[in-house]
Parts: C-alpha cells; sequence; structure tokens
C-alpha cells in the first residue's frame, strides 16, 4: 500500500476529490492511505505562526522553514517506510506522465507539501527530494497539483484500473503522443457519423488509421 501525506494549511480542501471516483476505490481496495496533515499543528508559539514577510522586503507572507522543517521530521521519524518528500512549484521541472509512472513504481511513501501565500522559505529545497510544476501559470496554494500528482500516480498502481492496458494505450504514455480518438454509440448523432473504418471489423486496417490519427509534440 501507498500512503500519500497531504501537509496543507486547508485540510477540508481534500475532502470532494479524495472521497470519489477512483481514489475513493483505490482507497476501498487497501492500495492507496491519503492521511491529511495540518500545517499550523507545527506552527511557532502559542498562535502557531507558519507565516512571516521575506527578507528584503516584498509583498505577502513566505511559509516558514521551521515549522515546515519539524513537519517532514515528525512524518519519516512516525513511518515504517522511506518517505519522499514532493514540492508543487513553479519554479520545479514539468510534472510528466513519465514521473507519475516512475513514483509509482516506488516502494516509498510520500509527503506532498502544499505551498500558500507568495511562497515558501528557500532553504526548503534542501528536505525536498523532487519540486513539480504542473503548468506555466500560477495557482493560489499546492493543493491542486497535489491532488494531480495523487491522482496520476494512484491510477497508475497495480488493481486500481479496469482494463490490463488501460494505463498503456493513452495519451502521453511516452510523455508526447496524444491517444487517437475513439467514439461509442450512436452510429449517427445530430449528421455526425462515426469514421466508416471502425465499423468495418477489421482490426489491421483499424490500427493503421488510430496510428495515423495520434498527434506528437
Amino acid at each position: 500500500m501507498v500512503t500519500f501525506y497531504l501537509a496543507t494549511l486547508f485540510p477540508k480542501i481534500f475532502d470532494g476529490v479524495l472521497s470519489q471516483s477512483m481514489l475513493h476505490k483505490a482507497r476501498k481496495l487497501g492500495l492507496v492511505d491519503i492521511k491529511i496533515i495540518d500545517i499550523r499543528e507545527f506552527g511557532l508559539g502559542r498562535r502557531h505562526q507558519v507565516d512571516d514577510t521575506p527578507y528584503g522586503g516584498g509583498d505577502g507572507m513566505l511559509l516558514m522553514i521551521e515549522p515546515l522543517f519539524n513537519l517532514i521530521k515528525s512524518v519519516k521519524e512516525k513511518s515504517d517506510k522511506e518517505i519522499k518528500v514532493l514540492l508543487p512549484s513553479p519554479r520545479g521541472k514539468n510534472y510528466l506522465q513519465s514521473d507519475a509512472l516512475r513514483l509509482s513504481k516506488m516502494t516509498s511513501d510520500f509527503l506532498i507539501i502544499c505551498p500558500r501565500y507568495e511562497g515558501y522559505d528557500e532553504r526548503l529545497i534542501n528536505y525536498v527530494d523532487e519540486t513539480f510544476s504542473i503548468g506555466n501559470y500560477i495557482l493560489t496554494g499546492g493543493e491542486i497539483p497535489a491532488m494531480i500528482m495523487v491522482d496520476s500516480i494512484t491510477r497508475l498502481l497495480p488493481g486500481v484500473l479496469g482494463g490490463e492496458t488501460s494505463a498503456e494505450i493513452e495519451s502521453f504514455a511516452d510523455d508526447k503522443t496524444r491517444e487517437f480518438p475513439q467514439y461509442t454509440r450512436p452510429e449517427i448523432f445530430d449528421g455526425q457519423g462515426v469514421p466508416k473504418v471502425l465499423l468495418t471489423g477489421n482490426h489491421k486496417q483499424i490500427e493503421v488509421w488510430r496510428h495515423s490519427m495520434m498527434m506528437k509534440d
């Protein structure tokens, strides 16, 4: 079983996503466990402070290094498995399907830290194993990227998806190829028909057509 530890300032933000569909199935089957950690539990002082103004000036607040360091240390000390620490960040490498596949094959558990505000004290990087960006845009926090990583890794775990090749024949299996278009009934809808080759039953011709319809970056 793979355990995801999700560290956030907004624990309830994950409730809907993690209790539905495939993620619910994976948890019910005992293939995945998800533990939500409130970063404020590791805050400093009576007010459980987790953020402060940046050195050198500037707008906004940064997550402080001490609460995050203590959180990482606590998770690692309580776990009997290796913990890989992941950090969503605009400064990280682009998150690809090959990353999801690689991570799904690891024997470790994962701690994903969800930044907020203007970001985090850069010294956090020294305690993180990998930093990922999910795209060239800015979100209000790391929770949505964390959901994306959990979803993309979980669906690749053995026993989660139904078909044996479901995770192999799909877009970005090689990080660049988009899957061919697919159709189902009715054969005609609003004057639009299904490509005739798909109705022939000739699997060789269908395979050639599908290959020709794939798109590459």
